[in-house]
């Protein structure tokens, strides 16, 4: 990126300085879901037709991008700022937690979603999610996992093998919660 300002010249790189200094002076996060906003509330927060019933907590505001790529949720997110990992420090009252903690209490979320990523620190941040919510919200669902499209058997660790075929579904796409295991 570097070489590429250099040999734009000095306009550019006065265009990016304009840009970033926008960027801080503007963008600041959702005060509902902490994503990243210009307003108060975020594109997806303001918006009457999305579903505020369903939840999607999320670790970072790159998350719910991905998502939105995707064009398939129409509910609304919690952005948590990261994840819990007690080796590094960083404990539920470091995170928006408490946030969201208070939107379940509200009563008006039917379905919880924890799609934190698939890491350890990860999983511990949706086990401790699930524990939270499980007095307040009737469903609470997790993030299938599995295998890759164009993914190869032979390539895959052991945890996405373990994780593809307790996850398994009929052919067609119903949950396969009734086969044996």
């Amino acid at each position: 990126m570097v070489q590429f300002l250099l040999k734009k010249g000095a306009g550019e790189i006065s265009n990016l300085t304009v840009a970033l200094e926008q960027l801080r002076d503007r963008v600041r996060s959702c005060r509902r879901c902490f994503n990243l906003a210009e307003d108060e509330l975020c594109w997806v927060c303001s918006s009457a037709k999305r579903n505020h019933q369903l939840l999607c907590v999320l670790e970072e505001p790159s998350d719910l991008l991905a998502i939105e790529r995707a064009g398939l949720f129409t509910g609304v997110y919690h952005v948590l700022g990261g994840r819990l990992s007690p080796i590094d420090g960083i404990g539920p009252s470091d995170l928006h937690i408490a946030a969201l903690e208070s939107r379940l209490r509200s009563g008006t979320i039917q379905e919880l979603i924890i799609a934190t990523n698939p890491t350890v620190e990860g999983e511990v941040t949706g086990q401790y999610l699930a524990a939270l919510a499980t007095p307040l919200v009737d469903r609470i669902t997790r993030l299938a996992y599995g295998l890759p499209m164009g993914g190869e058997l032979e390539y895959l660790d052991e945890s996405t093998l373990y994780q593809a075929l307790a996850g398994r579904r009929d052919f067609n796409g119903s949950a396969a919660s009734q086969l044996p295991r």
